[in-house]
C-alpha cells in the first residue's frame, strides 16, 4: 500500500510523493527520484519490482516528484530534492513509522545525477546509490550535440518550443516530453534548457564531481559500458574522484549494458546488481 502527499507547496505548484512503508518497525528509508533528462517523468516511474526487491529488505521507499525543466531549472529543482530530504527528516515521521536518522537517496540518469547531488548537501544522506548519473555537466558529452541523438529524427525548434508549458511541471509524460529532451540534445542546448547558462563557472555549483570531499556520503554508483545516453566515463570519473577524497565508494560495472539497463529484471547480471545494491544500502543503513 502507498501513500501520497504533498512534501512541497507554494502558490504555483505542489509536488507530490509516493510512501511505501515497509510492515517493519523504524526501518530505513529509500528516497527515489526518477529520471528523464529533467525534462519528463513522475514519481509512478518506479518498478514495481524494484519497490518489492527494497521491501523485502527492510526499507521503506519514498518516490518523489520534482519541478521539471525547462520551465524550472537546476537551482530549484535541486531545492525540490533537498525539500524531500527535510520532509522526510522532520515531517513524514509524523505519519509513518521508521528511522528519520537513515536515509539513502536513489535514483537513475538524471535522478541518479540529483541523487549524486545531495551528497553536496549541508543535510547529506547517509548512502547514495547512483544508476547510470553523471556528476560533471560541464563535459562535451552534455554540452556539445549528441551524436546518439543527431541519429533519430530530427526534432523541429518549433515543435520543442510548442511542448513546453506556461505553468510549473512536476509530472511530465514522456510522450509529451521526450521530444523537448531530443530537440535540446540533438543541437546542444541541453544544458541552457536545465540552467539558462553555459558559463562553466557557473555551472560548477551544480557538478557533484566538485563536491568530493570526506564528508561525501558512500556512494555506489551502476553503469552500462554501452550506455548512448549518459557516458559510461561519468561514472568512472565519479568513482575516481570519490575515491581519491577518501570517500567509501564502488562502481558496478554492466558489461554491454544499455541506459536503463535495470528494466531488464529478468537478466541475472541486474538481479546481481540489485543484491550488491541491497548489500550496500544494509552496510551503510544498518
Amino acid at each position: 500500500m502507498k501513500t501520497t502527499i504533498v512534501y512541497k507547496k507554494a502558490d504555483r505548484y505542489e509536488i507530490k510523493g509516493d510512501f511505501y512503508p515497509t510492515s517493519q518497525q523504524h526501518r530505513p528509508v529509500i528516497v527515489y527520484i526518477h529520471g528523464g533528462g529533467l525534462f519528463w517523468g513522475s514519481r509512478e516511474d518506479m518498478k514495481t519490482e524494484q519497490i518489492e526487491i527494497y521491501h523485502q529488505a527492510g526499507f521503506n521507499v519514498f518516490s518523489i516528484d520534482y519541478r521539471l525543466a525547462p520551465e524550472t531549472k537546476l537551482p530549484e529543482i535541486k531545492a525540490d530534492i533537498a525539500a524531500a530530504l527535510s520532509w522526510v527528516e522532520n515531517e513524514g515521521v509524523k505519519e509513518f513509522e521508521y528511522d528519520p536518522e537513515r536515509i539513502a537517496v536513489i535514483g537513475g540518469s538524471a535522478g541518479g545525477y540529483l541523487a549524486l547531488l545531495s551528497g553536496t548537501f549541508k543535510k547529506k544522506p547517509q548512502a547514495i546509490v547512483s544508476f547510470y548519473g553523471y556528476g560533471d555537466i560541464t563535459g562535451d558529452w552534455a554540452m556539445k550535440p549528441s551524436p546518439h541523438y543527431q541519429n533519430m529524427t530530427t526534432v523541429p525548434k518549433e515543435l520543442a518550443k510548442m511542448l513546453v508549458s506556461n505553468e510549473i511541471i512536476t509530472v511530465g509524460p514522456i510522450q509529451k516530453r521526450y521530444a523537448i529532451y531530443m530537440y535540446a540534445r540533438q543541437n546542444g542546448v541541453w544544458i541552457e534548457e536545465i540552467s539558462d547558462t553555459r558559463n562553466k563557472e557557473e555551472l560548477s555549483q551544480f557538478c557533484p564531481i566538485n563536491f568530493a570531499s570526506t564528508d561525501f556520503p558512500p556512494t555506489l554508483l551502476l553503469h552500462g559500458t554501452m550506455d548512448e545516453d549518459v557516458p559510461y566515463e561519468q561514472s568512472v570519473q565519479m568513482s575516481e574522484a570519490l575515491a581519491k577524497a577518501g570517500v567509501e565508494c564502488s562502481l558496478i560495472t554492466i558489461p554491454n549494458g544499455k541506459h536503463v539497463f535495470d528494466e531488464d529484471w529478468q537478466n541475472p547480471i541486474v538481479q546481481k546488481a540489485f543484491d550488491d545494491v541491497i548489500t550496500f544500502l544494509k552496510e551503510h543503513l544498518s
